[in-house]
């Protein structure tokens, strides 16, 4: 019996786009590496400001960024789950990605807006038994 809360079956990101991930990360030395839904993130403070996620190169920005992503043709917004958009997330379009110069526009307007969010307190952790 299904209970409607099992995870979606997801691809492995090309290997192309996780090295160009891991390069562009580079220009972001103080970026914390880590996964999220098992692809390559990025955290500053635990907020994560871009990752992959399938095929998807995706960046969180403050509303009128993201609004102004989403007017590009092929940006959307992320939804790791169909009908279930991360608020603040877009996936970046093959024209940026093809472009480093705007790529790396993007990320970094990503990386200013998570120096502005409050650090994420670390989850606790249960109690051992």
């Amino acid at each position: 019996m299904s209970t409607g809360r099992e995870m979606p079956s997801w691809s492995k990101s090309p290997a192309e786009l996780q090295e160009a991930f891991a390069r562009a990360l580079n220009g972001f030395p103080e970026a914390e590496r880590r996964q999220m839904f098992g692809y390559p993130a990025a955290f500053l403070n635990g907020n994560m400001w871009t990752g992959l996620h399938t095929t998807n190169w995706v960046v969180r920005l403050p509303d009128g960024a993201l609004g102004e992503l989403l007017r590009i043709d092929g940006a959307r917004r992320f939804e790791p789950v169909p009908g279930r958009p991360m608020t603040g997330f877009a996936t970046l379009p093959p024209s940026v990605l093809a472009d480093p110069d705007a790529l790396h526009g993007w990320l970094r307007r990503a990386w200013q807006h998570a120096t502005t969010m409050a650090p994420k307190q670390p989850k606790a952790k249960p109690a051992k038994r």
